[in-house]
């Protein structure tokens, strides 16, 4: 299937195809073509496999081929958990609008808000949105979401597990009661389900993979060390690797800083980025690190998602997350859109409860490491051969999957019931908006 088979029009396949991509991903398939029906969707979709794009095509095409008459108003809003992807969907917006009269902008907190508010004033017809940002300047009487068509829920779990669900509930208060309904999410919980019970129309289901499943081409490797060797371990393997972009994940705030000072000392370009940095400090910081300015990036969960990043080859667990949904996440910003990645795992003892909470998840028993100098004092499983002193940590080829061509970035069960009262926008029913 090729993109010009969906029903986009000429305009989009243009932007489209100066993107370089010529395939539709499996999300984008499924979903794009139930969005032109003006279903309510229920989607799910690992990271870095297109779904910005299989909601940002369609409705650009629904917007443009229906224009408002008179002044703009806000006719899509997307909602998502963080700056970082908010700032990202709007880069690709942009991207696939290039030759459609379509405005949009973003809002999110941590910074001024007045330009963001000038924006507004001059009309939109698409926001990508935060929920703490949009709910301020709606009691601000800064901004009208009355006018809503379209609403979009990306990255539905991680906004439940950022603790966005009150906000959430206060924002579908204050949208149109006649709206279409699309929830992205990365995983089906039963949290999700219920969300989705709450606020999509007789929804369309669509899974392009399993639930917590990782990028087909990502290869797993899990070193086995002490946790106060973690530091020195981390240098040897960057440096001796020639690794030249890596993405390290720590739990806490403390700990990228630590890590990513200990890295410069190490002479080593590093930076890190988590919620108590600026946003000017962590826009300047993952601008640098694309770039290849910095080497390396050392983030919390809060970067997890909405990095969109091409060809990252190298994503580390400094520290094992202690929700095992979280490590598809963090090593979803590699092996995107068909490209190869490796994800490196330090373990140490106190952590063995959560690799087997991520392999139970993942039904999949991880290649497990130890590098020669660096052994750990309690090993938990028969001890795997070592490494010598230079060598890298072996790839395996367990976890490889198949290629696949280029695709637009972005990023079962039974339905859920009908939220009473919520009667979206349906094409074969309701004859005006």
């Amino acid at each position: 299937m090729s993109f010009n088979t969906l029903g986009l029009s000429p305009s989009i396949l243009k932007a489209i195809e100066e993107k370089g991509y010529t395939t539709p991903s499996p999300i984008q398939e499924k979903a794009i073509p139930v969005i032109l029906d003006r279903k309510d969707i229920l989607a799910s979709a690992q990271t870095g496999t297109g779904k910005t794009a299989g909601f940002t095509l369609p409705i650009l095409q629904i917007l443009s081929q229906n224009p408002p008459a008179g002044r703009r108003k806000i006719r899509a809003l997307v909602l998502t958990p963080t700056r970082e992807l908010a700032a990202q969907i709007l880069e690709n917006v942009r991207e696939y609008s290039t030759y459609l009269d379509i405005r949009s902008t973003v809002i999110f907190g941590g910074v001024n808000q007045n330009p963001q508010v000038a924006t507004l004033k001059n009309g939109i017809d698409i926001l990508i949105a935060t929920p703490g940002r949009l709910l301020d300047l709606h009691q601000q009487r800064l901004l009208n979401i009355g006018s809503v068509e379209i609403l979009v829920l990306d990255e539905a779990d991680r906004m439940l597990d950022m603790g966005f669900a009150k906000d959430i509930n206060r924002i579908m208060a204050i949208l149109p009661e006649r709206r279409q309904n699309l929830l992205f999410s990365a995983t089906f919980s039963l949290e999700i389900k219920k969300m989705a019970a709450g606020i999509l129309f007789d929804p369309e289901l669509v899974e392009a993979t399993p639930e917590n499943t990782t990028a087909e081409k990502v290869i797993h490797n899990v070193i086995r060390v002490d946790k106060g060797m973690k530091n020195d371990l981390i240098v040897k393997l960057i440096d001796e690797g020639d690794w030249q972009q890596v993405l390290i994940f720590t739990r806490t705030k403390h700990g990228a800083n630590k890590l990513s000072e200990k890295l410069e000392k190490s002479g080593m370009s590093s930076a890190a980025i988590h919620g108590n940095k600026t946003q000017n400090a962590r826009t300047k910081a993952l601008d640098g690190f694309k770039k290849g300015q910095i080497r390396v990036l050392v983030a919390t969960d809060i970067a997890a998602r909405g990095l969109d990043i091409p060809l990252l080859p190298h994503v580390v667990n400094y520290e094992l997350p202690n929700v095992p949904e979280d490590y598809v996440h963090r090593i979803g910003r590699t092996g995107r859109a068909g490209a190869s990645g490796e994800a490196v795992s330090l373990v140490c003892a106190e952590e063995i409860d959560y690799l087997r909470g991520i392999e139970k998840l993942l039904d999949l028993q991880l290649p497990v490491e130890i590098v020669s100098g660096f052994e750990p004092l309690e090993v938990d499983r028969q001890p795997p051969p070592k490494m010598g002193g230079g060598q890298r940590p072996p790839r395996s080829n367990d976890n490889r999957g198949g290629g696949g061509k280029p695709r637009p970035s972005g990023g079962g069960g039974n339905r859920p019931a009908a939220a009473k009262g919520n009667r979206p926008f349906n094409k074969n029913r309701d004859t005006k908006r």
